[in-house]
Formats: structure tokens, C-alpha cells, sequence
């Protein structure tokens, strides 16, 4: 044990760290692997991306994922058996990719799993002031810190509630380590399963930062694309929502929730946006003969509105606002297009290395973890706190 906490001292003065940054989304498509060399900490913080790869899940393994993924009620023996489940397949999968990319697992300093999200509940889904808010990412990090013999950070969502956030979004703390400017403005879009946004004001403190959870992302698209199409689990270049016409009424009756009256920042799940969501909204439209690939371009065009009515609510007209997009929705040529058509004098583009930015910023998240400074963060906002954010994991 003490030759553990030594080695973590020296991690931690070392004046660059490797580390593996993990992240498996709502989308459930795969876990994305992240190899950073992250030099210093705070704003002084420099990222390489040396290897990157999203491992797809097999059917089986997303199946069991299903079982209990945004359910109020499940087999807790279940919940309980894949939250080692998981934790050892993702060791599995890490061990692979060193393999595959000939680097021995010694010469990694760190790992830093989000692990897979199985419920969010903030207390605006469920109105219970007495237990406030609350989250639960599977995936246990003991399993993967002894399977893979690396020092494993996880579970960095539980501090941030503890200490008066709703666990999420995090990509703040990141956002603004690696993307802060003295001159521009930024907006760091990601369009995962739920999209969100970061608001950098140029030559800001963080205090000044904004993250929020705009709302659905590719979720709603990727559910109905599986329902017509099993096989499919999302629309692949939006093929499908182009074969379709936006339908006003249906429209109408998806930005009617009640999510979206409420206040920036906040945060939501495919607790609220799922197929079921989607049913109704169809039912409560009256247009119950609608045609599937019709559903689908009205769901893009949904997808597209809520995102740039946030964009606009924090920009406002901020012309020298730079728009960068991330996420599997970033691969999505109609979402890209519609967003770029909605701010023509704004300059939106594609990040670099879009698909690995969650990864990145939960690496980016360890590091600070282990080698950052509190004064980094300042203050922090009411709910985007100045805490030091997962659990340290030592392999014996």
C-alpha cells in the first residue's frame, strides 16, 4: 500500500503524466479510449493525443447494458453483477488497445473511466427535495485499476454533487483548461446522446464559464432509427432524416416539454428522452399516420432548434463567437448544416479530434485530480463547484 501512495506522489510531481482517458455515453455505441500525454495542470495544462480508438459494443454486451439503462425499476442483482461486469470488460479492452499498440501497461501512469451511466437523476426529473440530486455511472474502478495494473481514477461525478452540482455536465473543468481565449468567445458544442454546451466569454475566469445540458442530442434519432431498422444503430450520415419532411406539428408538440422552460445551467437524461417521449409527443399531435423517415427529419430538425435557441441564448448575437463542435452528432452532415445555417456570420466548425473530447477532458479531470492546484478553479459557481472530482483506485 505504501509503495502505491509513493508512486502516486511521484505521479503527481512528474512534469508530465500519461493517461488513459475513458468514456462510454448514453448513445451506448462503445467506450472510447483516449491516450493523452497531459504536460503541467491548470491553466498551463497541454494535451498530445497519442492513440485513440472506439471500441463498438457487441450486441450482447449493449443488450445487457439495456436491461437496467434509464429504468426506475430493475433486477438490482443485475445492476450489482455488471457494475464488475462492465468494470472488467473495459480493463479487457484497455489491455487490447496497449497491445495492439505495442505500449506495455507500466508505462501508463493513470486511467480515468467515467464509467457507463445508468441513471440520472437531478432533482428536476424528480421533484423530491428531500434526496436532491443524484446520478449512478457502473463500471467499477477496482476492476479495472488490478486487471489492468494501472493506478485508476473513477466516479468523478459523486464529488460534484456532493458538493451542490447536479453531477453533470463536467466538460467545464476541461473546457476551459484547454479552450479559454483572451480575445474570442467560445462555445464548445458536444452533441452526444444529450448535447451540451460550454459558454467561454473571452479573457474570462471560470467563474464566468457556463455548462449546461441542452437536451437531446442524437438519442431520440439513434432509438427511432432502431426501431424500423434493428440492425442500425444510428442514422449514418443522415441518410434516413433525408428521405423525410420536417413536420411543423410534431415539432411543435417535441419543444412543448416542460425541460426546456427551465433555466441554464441544467442537466437531463434519456430518463426524460426516449422512444416513449417521442410516442406521445406523436399521439398528442394527432399524427399517428406520420411516416417513420418523416419522424426522423422532424426529430434532426428538433435536435437542431433546441441547440441553436441555447447557442443564441448565450451569444446573442456575439458575431466573434466561435462555435466548435464535438460528439458522434459532429458526424451528422444535416445537424452540422443546420446549426451552421442558423449562425451564417458565426464561425462554426468541427473540433479536431471531435469523437475523442470526452475522453480527453476525463483525462484532463484526472490530472487535476492528482496534480492541480485549487486556486485553478477559483471559486467555482453554485452549481459548477471548485472541487478536486473522482475516486482513486490503486491496483494491489
Amino acid at each position: 500500500m505504501i509503495e502505491s501512495i509513493e508512486k502516486l506522489s511521484n505521479i503527481a510531481h512528474k512534469p508530465s503524466r500519461k493517461i488513459i482517458g475513458l468514456m462510454s455515453g448514453t448513445s451506448l455505441d462503445g467506450l472510447d479510449i483516449a491516450l493523452c500525454e497531459v504536460f503541467g495542470n491548470g491553466q498551463s495544462t497541454k494535451i498530445n493525443l497519442l492513440q485513440f480508438e472506439t471500441i463498438v459494443y457487441d450486441n450482447e454486451f449493449r443488450d445487457e447494458i439495456k436491461t437496467i439503462f434509464s429504468k426506475k425499476n430493475i433486477d438490482l442483482e443485475k445492476l450489482c453483477l455488471l457494475n464488475e461486469w462492465i468494470g472488467k470488460v473495459h480493463a479487457e479492452m484497455i489491455n487490447a488497445k496497449l497491445s495492439e499498440w505495442k505500449i506495455n501497461n507500466y508505462e501508463i501512469d493513470l486511467i480515468a473511466s467515467h464509467g457507463q451511466t445508468i441513471y440520472h437523476a437531478p432533482e428536476s426529473l424528480h421533484q423530491n427535495k428531500t434526496y436532491g440530486n443524484g446520478t449512478l455511472q457502473i463500471g467499477d474502478g477496482d476492476q479495472i485499476a488490478v486487471n489492468t495494473g494501472i493506478i485508476t481514477i473513477s466516479d468523478f461525478r459523486q464529488k460534484h454533487i456532493a458538493a451542490g452540482g447536479e453531477g453533470a455536465p463536467l466538460a467545464a473543468y476541461g473546457d476551459f483548461l484547454l479552450y479559454a481565449q483572451e480575445n474570442k468567445s467560445i462555445i464548445l458544442l458536444n452533441i452526444g446522446g444529450i448535447s451540451n454546451l460550454t459558454y467561454i466569454p473571452s479573457n474570462s475566469s471560470f467563474e464566468n464559464v457556463v455548462c449546461t445540458d441542452i437536451g437531446p442530442g442524437n438519442k431520440l434519432m439513434d432509438v427511432w432509427i432502431n426501431k424500423h431498422f434493428p440492425e442500425q444503430q444510428f442514422d449514418k450520415d443522415a441518410e434516413f432524416a433525408n428521405t423525410g419532411d420536417v413536420h411543423s406539428t410534431l415539432l411543435v408538440s417535441l419543444k412543448s416539454h416542460p425541460f426546456f422552460k427551465i433555466s441554464f445551467p441544467k442537466t437531463t437524461g434519456p430518463e426524460l428522452f426516449n422512444l416513449e417521449f417521442i410516442e406521445n409527443c406523436i399521439q398528442e399531435s394527432e399524427v399517428e399516420e406520420i411516416s417513420s423517415a418523416d419522424v426522423m427529419a422532424t426529430l434532426n430538425k428538433f435536435t437542431v432548434d433546441i441547440i441553436c435557441h441555447a447557442i443564441l441564448h448565450f451569444i446573442s448575437g456575439n458575431q466573434d463567437c466561435e462555435i466548435l463542435i464535438s460528439g458522434g452528432g459532429a458526424n451528422n452532415p444535416l445537424l452540422l448544416k443546420g446549426i451552421a445555417d442558423y449562425f451564417p456570420s458565426n464561425h462554426v466548425a468541427k473540433l479536431p479530434d471531435s469523437d475523442a473530447k470526452e475522453a480527453i477532458l476525463f483525462a484532463v479531470l484526472a490530472n487535476e485530480t492528482i496534480a492541480g492546484d485549487k486556486k485553478t478553479f477559483g471559486n467555482g459557481s453554485a452549481k459548477t463547484p471548485n472541487v478536486s472530482m473522482g475516486k482513486i483506485c490503486l491496483p494491489e
